[in-house]
């Protein structure tokens, strides 16, 4: 049986629970939102989901608290995806749960996650996860997404769902290499209808898009009810198909809820996955 987001415990009232408990982890899968953009079998991006969780907390043996910062990297070829809400509760159930040492618990997050977002493959693969401890904290950056603002033009917004028949591309001129980047990526959880506010960037080569359609396209995002990473890869699906860029990665960085950010990247050629940093709004 196939989860869906209206069978997790978004919306709903939820207990916290203080006791490790890895069966609070929901996975979903990623496949209708994908065949909902033609993409059946294999998908045209590679590619990882960073996430950061600021709120994770343990005792020691003796009881102790214990803090520290998790960056979790989730390829983009698991079946599934871990709604964020379980995965909020899932780290609040170690904070009252005793463990040996911090690679004990960074051993269960990457098991217990793995297990999740593999659910029903056939093979499966490992997650990344790296914890920050507090002598750590002091390196951690805030740095902006690179390239030229989109945002500094001065242009008429009238449309708040997704349209992708803004984006063009001139294809009868000289190919072009450019990073674009926008603070105005705004959509909603399909469940709550609670805000995503996020920051993006494209960086693609190939005929020179637009930038104002561009700017309108992601603006249009701004009544949509969709996860995060389902939103980049819509993005990334509609400007691979109507731009048609012979490369082309797509990277958002979304203010975190519950403690927790979510950081999709989909690139449509092998490249390094970016450093996990956040931004200012983050």
């Amino acid at each position: 049986m196939t989860n869906l987001p209206e069978h997790s415990l978004l919306g709903k009232p939820a207990p916290y629970v203080d006791r490790y408990d890895p069966s609070l982890l929901f996975p979903i899968s990623r496949w209708p939102k994908r065949a909902e953009l033609g993409l059946h079998g294999a998908v045209p991006f590679l590619g990882a989901d960073l996430w950061s969780a600021f709120e994770l907390s343990w005792l020691t043996p003796r009881g102790k608290p214990q803090v520290a910062i998790a960056h979790i990297t989730v390829p983009c070829e698991t079946p599934n995806l871990a709604e964020s809400k379980s995965f909020k509760l899932y780290i609040n159930s170690f904070s009252n749960s005793s463990f040996a040492s911090a690679d004990e618990v960074r051993a269960r997050i990457r098991a217990d996650v793995s297990e999740a977002v593999w659910r029903g493959a056939a093979t499966q693969s490992s997650v990344g996860v790296r914890l920050l401890l507090p002598d750590e904290f002091d390196r951690e950056r805030v740095q902006e997404l690179g390239g030229l603002s989109l945002d500094r033009l001065d242009i008429e917004c009238t449309r708040y769902t997704p349209a992708p028949d803004l984006l063009t591309a001139a294809a009868d001129e000289k190919p072009v290499e450019e990073v674009l980047t926008s603070n105005l990526l705004k959509s909603n959880c399909p469940v709550t209808g609670q805000p995503d506010w996020g920051s993006v960037q494209i960086h693609y080569s190939g005929p020179q898009i637009d930038q104002g359609g561009l700017l309108r396209y992601l603006v249009s995002f701004r009544n949509h009810n969709e996860f995060h990473e389902h939103c980049v890869e819509r993005i990334f699906v509609d400007v691979w198909q109507r731009c048609k860029p012979a490369k082309l990665a797509v990277y958002a960085r979304y203010t975190r809820r519950g403690g927790l950010d979510i950081n999709p990247f989909r690139t449509s050629h092998p490249l390094a996955v970016p450093a996990n940093v956040r931004t200012a709004r983050q």
